[in-house]
């Protein structure tokens, strides 16, 4: 799915939902993820309002990512964050251990920027090794179509 064919999704009746499955399939065929997820920064937190693994990260929880080396780069910084082995997963999750015991251990961060803010992140997270900085490069213009759906779940929050 394009990036045209995605901005066209925007107008589909079942907004947010309609979007993140749109994107869990785009993302895929882009940069492949065995783990994609999506959060929106409330405060000091991000939560989660998306999972293709739901049993593992439900939707609704809760990451106290804001004041951390992550938050810092990620959601401070408004920088995309590529974790390419369990080292570089250890060292931004405290989460790891459920992480690497999935078979992850690569990750990529997308954050999603309005109005020179990380409003939330995009994440995708696959086999250490996986990923290389062409799929994040490949993978920014993505993480900007969700501004309309983030916007609306920090109003609502």
């Amino acid at each position: 799915m394009t990036l045209s064919e995605l901005l066209t999704v925007l107008g589909q009746p079942g907004q947010p939902n309609s979007l993140y499955v749109a994107l869990d399939r785009a993302t895929k065929a882009v940069a492949g993820h065995q783990l994609f997820t999506l959060l929106y920064v409330h405060g000091n937190d991000v939560v989660r309002t998306y999972s293709n693994r739901p049993a593992e990260y439900p939707v609704s929880g809760r990451k106290p990512m804001g004041q951390t080396p992550w938050g810092d780069h990620v959601i401070r910084g408004a920088k995309p964050y590529l974790g390419r082995d369990k080292a570089g997963i250890r060292w931004a999750f405290f989460d790891h251990v459920l992480i690497e015991s999935m078979g992850l251990g690569s990750a990529i961060n997308i954050p999603v920027v309005y109005d020179g803010l990380c409003i939330g992140t995009m994440n995708l997270l696959d086999a250490e090794h996986h990923y290389e900085q062409r799929h994040v490069e490949a993978l920014v213009p993505y993480g900007q179509l969700l501004i309309p759906a983030f916007n609306e779940a920090r109003r609502r929050a």
